[in-house]
Formats: C-alpha cells, sequence, structure tokens
C-alpha cells in the first residue's frame, strides 16, 4: 500500500492511477492522518453471463405466483396488518 499526501496525489495523479491499475492500492493523507483510499475495481466482464447456472438445482414452487394475503400487502402499505 502507498501512502501519499494530498498534494503530491493531485500532482501525480496519473503516476498514481498507473499504481492502482497495476494493483497496488494508495491511502491518500491529509497531514499524515488517512482521509481517502484509491484501490482497483474488479475486473470488467468480456462475456455476458451464461442463464440458468443453478438448473437443476432448485424448483420454484407453483405456490409462489399465488397472490399474497392481505395482511402481507397492508404490511408492505404501512399498515399494521
Amino acid at each position: 500500500m502507498l501512502r501519499v499526501n494530498i498534494h503530491e496525489a493531485k500532482t501525480h495523479l496519473s503516476r498514481c492511477l498507473e499504481d492502482v491499475g497495476k494493483g497496488e492500492t494508495i491511502l491518500i493523507c491529509n497531514r499524515n492522518r488517512p482521509v481517502a483510499e484509491i484501490r482497483p475495481v474488479a475486473a470488467y466482464r468480456k462475456t455476458p453471463r451464461p442463464v440458468g447456472l443453478a438448473k437443476g438445482v432448485f424448483q420454484v414452487p407453483d405456490t409462489f405466483f399465488d397472490d399474497l394475503p392481505d395482511e402481507e400487502i397492508s404490511l408492505f402499505d404501512g399498515e399494521d396488518g
């Protein structure tokens, strides 16, 4: 983890971002007190996620599509049921 002060981070932002791109985490400090952290984000998925990964693992019961009872609907509306 790299520690830099605010002035250094502003002056060398491009270099800091290059380091972050390589997987480094940068701790930004104000008068040697940590105030922020810059870290790499998760890699972007290049291929779409496949559909049906849990096929055969579980089955949705037919009652899933039944209407909710009035008592539960009133709870969603903020009523006491």
